[in-house]
């Protein structure tokens, strides 16, 4: 009998280590305290050997042993639930690879800009001398529309095509023209007047069409290249309605930053979900730390069979 009181302590102080670990795990006080209650259980059998040491063993056996069986479950449902996280959380990451070895950078951008601006004022500075000598030169700068077709892509702002044909229009009694290019009278000698300095925008697309609009310094008019057909033409700014400064973020970068905010989120639902215990089980623990704490096991050992039978009712559901 001796011995087997001794077996029935020991195993009682392994569930309650294990009801301890899952108390750390989970952070809940509600947990804390019924490990402590049951420490507290525990050790009136050990300094009371009068006690029916069956009855901590039943306690053991009916309440502790389906708790921890309870949240054993509820751990492996988060470990789950965190694996779907975690693997969206990958995939995210891998796209967001696959993305940044083709994206052009908002940096690459800046600095391209300075290259295309020049190339525009020199275009339109020999435009302008060779419409004047009468000559049949070739007016425009090495690649001078390689600019659109390398970032329109990305950084271009999306107008509706009714409106892109709208500001491509003119009336030809209005331009210059020759066998290279067309370029809007009025807008040659207001950058002849201003020495061709201009400053990049925007650009713009409508589907395949793209357009290059440009500011001449010093002065509130812009200007339109429209690389399909070499055309220079000035520009409504109220027209495109994209407010006073261009936009320089790559729609791949803004893409790529969604990505990394969705992952942070992904992060702190883990975080939370780890050790998340259903609202239900909540309720229920509470209810029977509650009974736990004020039952007397000598008295009503059936009170635990009662709040047992709930826990493994809830362990033996698809609640969680």
């Amino acid at each position: 009998m001796v011995d087997a009181a001794k077996a029935i302590l020991d195993n009682s102080r392994t569930i309650i280590s294990k009801l301890q670990l899952m108390s750390v795990f989970f952070g809940d006080d509600v947990i804390y305290r019924i490990y402590l209650r049951s420490q507290v259980i525990h050790q009136l059998f050990e300094d009371n050997t009068e006690l029916d040491i069956h009855k901590l063993e039943l306690f053991h056996l009916q309440f502790t042993q389906t708790l921890l069986d309870l949240l054993r479950k509820i751990k492996k449902n988060n470990e789950r639930a965190i694996m779907l996280l975690a693997d969206e959380i990958q995939l995210n990451k891998d796209l967001m690879v696959q993305i940044r070895s083709t994206i052009m950078s908002a940096e690459n951008y800046k600095i391209d800009q300075q290259r295309q601006v020049l190339k525009i004022s020199t275009s339109l500075r020999k435009l302008f001398q060779i419409l004047s000598n009468d000559t049949s030169e070739y007016p425009f700068a090495k690649n001078i529309n390689s600019f659109s077709a390398r970032y329109s892509t990305d950084f271009y702002n999306d107008v509706p095509h009714e409106v892109l044909l709208d500001l491509i229009k003119y009336e030809l009694g209005d331009v210059y023209s020759n066998a290279y290019a067309i370029i809007q009278r009025k807008l040659m000698g207001a950058v002849q007047k201003h020495d061709f300095k201009i400053s990049f925008h925007c650009g713009l697309k409508a589907g395949d069409m793209v357009t290059e609009v440009y500011k001449i310094t010093d002065t509130d008019r812009y200007f339109l290249y429209f690389p399909a057909k070499d055309l220079f033409l000035f520009l409504d700014i109220s027209k495109i309605n994209l407010g006073n400064a261009p936009s320089e973020l790559s729609k791949k970068e803004a893409f790529i930053q969604e990505l990394e905010d969705k992952n942070d989120q992904l992060n702190s639902s883990i975080n939370i979900m780890k050790a998340a215990i259903p609202p239900e089980v909540k309720s229920l623990l509470a209810d029977n730390y509650k009974k736990l704490s004020d039952i007397s096991f000598l008295q009503s050992i059936s009170d635990v069979d009662i709040q047992a039978n709930m826990l493994k009712t809830m362990l033996n559901t698809d609640m969680m």
